[in-house]
């Protein structure tokens, strides 16, 4: 018969098309299972393998001599594979961990809510608690024939030589969802750097995962390693750091602050090299490890001095007369004075009638006396002359902004980028904000007259103190403070030894330090006088403060022509710059010069450190619980307990 003729012909193509795309679906399907969902590979591989995963060492932590600050210890983990598990004795095991059958069922629950373990498969192992201790690894590992389907897995946890540093070196803990979503290569259970140095290298210090493929027989028990080891993977050990901090110096600066709100600062000027970072209070960063976490931690947070805020690089503080120093350099480089300009002082700046206020001293003065006995008015005069120089300026907000520029370069209003977290970038005001803020376009010097001595708008954290104290010590010039010195098999980012300029001539660098030096010889730092031999620059601060007392300051450097050590010293309710703060800067350059404090200063040393400075608060609902370790507690007169930081 014809086919032409053939009704059912075309219905055969029909059918062989039908089959030939089926088998099409079902190919696909088959591929999308077995090659590119890896659930179901893994169903079936987990039957005859068990990944391993092999936890890094993290990088140890070693401060600028070589002293071990921050190792590792193990610590080991409980694993579940829920497949494999039988019948057994779940009070014994309870019992074994110390736990209640209350805390079992709720690990349990979290380790199969996959909202929580988004990795959940009952065919694997399961973090099922983490951190146990040695003691109870060793009961657990004689009773773990009882318990199928319970494996332990072990890793470090982070020790410490020393109860200092808390904010510096910062703490690690149990990652969480937002942290796994970010990055694949944490899993639940992980721990990862929170805070301090811990977050801002935990790519250098976490190393790499390995993992080890073991072959298992169909009751799930271990036969030994698969293929021989050909597809393990050996994990990598995390990158060992060198600090720039002193341990030695940083224990002395926090042993000086306790009791105290406030921080400590010190700079190597040659390198931007951090010395020490004290910033008080601190804790003791042993609390923050093991089972004890979370009480320690809560009790940290409920503290209302704020222990956990390293106040030295995010507290925010007018700078006072520290601040004056910048303002002559940059009245010097715009030709706004000259070195033998003089200008009146009669307790107080004249055109204003007294405001801002001063103290007595001869009158009329030079920018060097100025800076030697931190007179008002003179820095008032500068501003004021340089806003309403029009034949240099157009208008004040031009000449503002010149004015800002300067300071930018010199470090202050945005983030100088040490390698810490939770850095603040200070302000300083533009003419924008002055324009909004008045409501008019017309405003002049007088109006902001204020921030010509380091107050009104502006703010500055510690740290950018101190580094302005560095560039004034450099004449010119600063790096980036950071507290790593070095990267065990790493590089240091070249924001750390890139040289950044001031854009003042070296010339006016050495008017302004003749005039700190005069501070300290004849001025108002009298109090860091070390002698002849040890020339020591300075200049003090008091910060107004509308919540209590003024807020004390010192900024310095020493030797004068050879800068070692850049420093500051903010002390909050301080009251006046030589009161605490010259004291402690004072304390500290003995430390690090000679390694002791001299003899004459001893009784200096007992009376700062035993000196009380602590603002009353206002605690919310009730008083939260100290946290009782040797050595760790302090009262101030209401009985609110607090962290100390010796």
């Amino acid at each position: 018969m014809n086919s032409n003729n053939n009704p059912y012909s075309s219905r055969r193509y029909i059918i062989v098309g039908i089959i030939v795309v089926v088998a099409i679906i079902y190919i696909i399907q088959l591929f999308s299972l077995q090659i590119l969902n890896p659930k179901y590979r893994e169903f079936a591989d987990s039957n005859a393998f068990y990944n391993r995963t092999l936890y890094p060492s993290r990088g140890s932590i070693y401060d600028r001599n070589g002293k071990m600050l921050v190792y590792n210890q193990p610590t080991y983990d409980v694993m579940m594979t829920v497949r494999e598990m039988g019948k057994f004795d779940t009070l014994d095991f309870c019992e074994t961990l110390n736990i209640d059958m209350a805390t079992y069922h709720r690990l349990e629950a979290d380790m199969k809510d996959k909202k929580k373990n988004r990795g959940y498969t009952s065919y694997t192992p399961q973090l099922f608690m983490s951190q146990l201790d040695v003691e109870a690894y060793g009961v657990l590992q004689e009773k773990l024939y009882k318990f199928p389907g319970i494996y332990i897995q072990s890793r470090t946890e982070r020790q410490y030589n020393y109860p200092n540093m808390g904010l510096l070196l910062g703490y690690i803990a149990e990652v969480d969802q937002r942290k796994m979503d970010e990055d694949p290569y944490y899993k639940r259970g992980d721990y990862v750097g929170k805070s301090g140095i811990e977050l801002s290298h935990e790519k250098d210090l976490r190393g790499e995962k390995g993992v080890e493929v073991l072959l298992r027989d169909a009751r799930g028990r271990i036969q030994g390693k698969y293929q021989n080891g050909e597809h393990d993977r050996s994990a990598v050990s995390g990158k060992d750091l060198k600090l720039g901090i002193d341990i030695d110096l940083q224990a002395y600066g926090e042993y000086l602050m306790q009791n105290k709100i406030g921080s400590i600062v010190m700079i190597e000027p040659k390198t931007g090299e951090i010395l020490c970072m004290v910033a008080a209070p601190s804790y003791d960063p042993a609390i923050l490890t093991g089972k004890d976490f979370s009480t320690n931690y809560l009790q940290l947070v409920r503290n209302p001095y704020k222990p956990l805020i390293n106040r030295a690089i995010a507290g925010n503080y007018p700078p006072g007369s520290t601040f004056k120093p910048s303002q002559g350099l940059v009245f010097l480089q715009e030709g706004i004075i000259k070195e033998d300009t003089r200008f009146s002082c009669y307790h107080g700046y004249p055109p204003l009638g007294g405001r801002p206020a001063c103290h007595g001293h001869a009158s009329p003065l030079s920018l060097q006396y100025a800076l030697a006995t931190s007179c008002n008015s003179f820095f008032s005069y500068g501003l004021n002359y340089m806003l309403n120089n029009r034949q240099k300026y157009s208008n004040t907000a031009e000449a503002f902004e010149v004015w800002k520029n300067y300071m930018v370069a010199m470090g202050f209003g945005y983030k100088l980028g040490v390698d810490l977290p939770s850095e603040s970038r200070g302000f300083i005001p533009n003419s924008k904000f002055y324009t909004k803020v008045l409501g008019r376009q017309n405003w002049n010097a007088h109006n902001i007259i204020s921030i010509a001595i380091g107050q009104g708008e502006v703010l500055t954290t510690p740290l950018q103190i101190a580094n302005f104290a560095a560039l004034i010590a450099n004449r010119g010039y600063f790096y980036a403070p950071h507290v790593v010195q070095e990267i065990k098999g790493g590089q240091l980012d070249t924001i750390y030894t890139n040289r950044r300029e001031s854009g003042v001539d070296r010339g006016y660098y050495e008017l302004t330090v003749n005039g700190m030096a005069d501070a300290v010889t004849s001025g108002t730092c009298r109090g860091t006088y070390l002698g002849p031999e040890l020339t020591v620059c300075g200049k003090t601060g008091t910060a107004e403060n509308p919540h209590g007392d003024d807020h004390s300051l010192f900024m310095g450097f020493a030797p004068k022509d050879d800068p070692q050590v850049a420093i500051v010293v903010v002390v909050e309710n301080g009251r006046f710059g030589a009161t605490n703060a010259v004291p402690i800067g004072k304390l500290m350059f003995e430390k690090f010069f000679y390694g002791e404090v001299l003899p004459g200063d001893q009784y200096l040393e007992d009376m700062i450190a035993n000196r009380v400075i602590l603002p009353n608060v206002y605690i919310k609902n009730s008083r939260p619980k100290s946290i009782i370790r040797k050595d760790s507690i302090s009262q101030n007169s209401d009985s609110t307990k607090v962290i100390a930081i010796n």
